[in-house]
């Protein structure tokens, strides 16, 4: 099966920091892979990185092309990208934002063919945003927001999602409804690739976990091999565990 995400040895600095350290993984169709790891382990410079949006050492591949031969539109028909915060306190509609993530496939928000409405009808489903569709971006919550952001990522019809901690200031039934989207991404045949801090939710959907520390990978696999006591001591410097509560995972920490 061949990768939509490939690394190499990749390292990678930011000014005179050592951001990321020989990193190599593969993502595959089909699979959810979650980055954890401290502030400044290096989760959003990886997400970037595979992007070409920074400059790195190594080898780095979106689908069989690197990033950086790859025009800005061929880029975004193979990878959609939603960032940390994304700004948009725009005065259009939660629609007209979603229908943003067509303009890779020649649609405008006032010119949408019919398959680009019906990915936007579809990504706004999905998200559970259709009493807002109408409302302006300016006059719903964050986490509104957030979603509606997602939203627009997932019309993109891109077959890789990478997202930089889509769940942050989330309510927990929200962040689990995210949880759920991207699930659904992965069982469409599609791959996603997401930074979050909360190591409860990654267990809950992420078929592999990598865990991150000063821009090296510590420990990979399922997140129960991932995320043994060890490796989360070593991740965070505290004495941790996960555990397993009824159909999902919780993080205990130590004091």
């Amino acid at each position: 099966m061949s990768a939509l995400l490939s690394l190499r040895n990749v390292s990678a600095d930011l000014g005179k920091t050592r951001a990321l350290e020989g990193v190599s993984l593969d993502v595959v169709p089909g699979e959810v892979v979650a980055l954890l790891g401290p502030n400044g382990a290096g989760k959003t410079t990886l997400l970037r990185t595979a992007l070409g949006l920074v400059a790195a050492a190594g080898e780095v591949k979106l689908g069989e092309a690197s990033p950086k031969t790859l025009s800005t539109r061929d880029r975004a028909l193979r990878a959609a990208y939603l960032p940390q915060r994304p700004q948009s306190i725009w005065p259009i509609s939660v629609e007209a934002l979603v229908a943003l993530g067509r303009f890779a496939h020649g649609a405008a928000p006032d010119r949408l063919s019919a398959p680009d409405q019906h990915a936007v009808d579809e990504a706004i489903e999905a998200c559970g945003l259709g009493a807002l569709r109408l409302r302006r971006m300016d006059e719903i919550s964050g986490g509104e927001r957030a979603r509606a952001h997602l939203a627009r990522a997932l019309a993109q019809h891109a077959p890789l999602l990478l997202l930089d901690e889509p769940t942050a200031g989330l309510d927990p039934a929200q962040a689990l409804g995210v949880a759920d989207i991207l699930r659904a991404q992965a069982e469409k045949g599609g791959s996603v690739i997401f930074s979050t801090h909360d190591i409860a939710l990654a267990a809950d959907v992420a078929h592999r976990v990598l865990l991150m520390k000063s821009g090296r990978i510590i420990s990979q696999g399922t997140p129960v091999e991932a995320l043994t006591p060890d490796a989360l001591r070593g991740a965070y410097g505290r004495p941790a565990r996960l555990e397993r509560v009824g159909n999902g995972f919780a993080a205990i920490f130590e004091r």
